[in-house]
């Protein structure tokens, strides 16, 4: 079932949620979702690193002042960095949740279609038949991202939808979900809505006017 956005007031007013217009006769919503926040900020800001880093800090002052000061007076000194770690986590965490805040995924009967960027935002549509192949990868906390790789001649920015998109594959980007939960159900329904549209034959722009 489709998650009903219509009542979330981070999203601005559009048509339906998630989509720069109304979806068109025949399109239906089969999933919308977003990031998970705490796991997009392990996954593309390098929380976990980061707090490994500081922490690390922290022991090394207290290791090398504990031969003079002994290990209650040394252990102070690890504040400043413990306080500096816990300062740089939470400006990751809030960015990842905004970014996370301003994102819709959604899966139709036709194409992915991704609302992303926080301070400007813009809507990637892939349709399904330009989507040569989808690929489940594990996330943190339990969450998947699935990458979608795009027909040979789809123009996509690597800048522009970061972070949604494959680490790393920056000469042939491929868009993702990133960091969703129960992803490997929202695989299972994205292959079956993309073998259901590749079976369905195309329709001309005048055999729809007739119907």
């Amino acid at each position: 079932m489709p998650r009903d956005y219509r009542d979330d007031p981070d999203i601005t007013i559009e048509p339906i949620p998630g989509l720069p217009g109304a979806l068109p006769r025949g399109e239906t919503i089969l999933w919308q979702g977003r990031p998970q926040p705490l796991a997009l900020a392990r996954a593309s800001l390098g929380l976990t690193w980061v707090a490994g880093y500081f922490a690390l800090l922290a022991v090394w002052r207290v290791g090398s002042l504990a031969a003079d000061l002994g290990w209650a007076g040394a252990m102070p000194y690890a504040l400043p960095f413990l306080g500096l770690g816990l300062l740089a986590c939470g400006m990751l965490y809030l960015v990842a949740y905004v970014q996370a805040r301003a994102t819709v995924y959604t899966i139709t009967t036709e194409r992915v279609a991704m609302r992303i960027g926080a301070a400007l935002t813009l809507t990637v549509n892939l349709p399904l038949t330009r989507i040569v192949s989808a690929d489940l990868g594990p996330g943190p906390g339990g969450t998947g991202s699935i990458s979608l790789t795009p027909a040979e001649g789809s123009r996509l920015s690597y800048a522009v939808l970061w972070p949604h998109i494959r680490p790393w594959r920056m000469r042939e980007p491929q868009p993702t979900l990133r960091c969703i939960e129960g992803a490997e159900k929202v695989a299972a329904l994205l292959g079956d809505a993309a073998t259901a549209r590749q079976s369905r034959p195309e329709l001309s722009a005048a055999a729809m006017a007739a119907e």
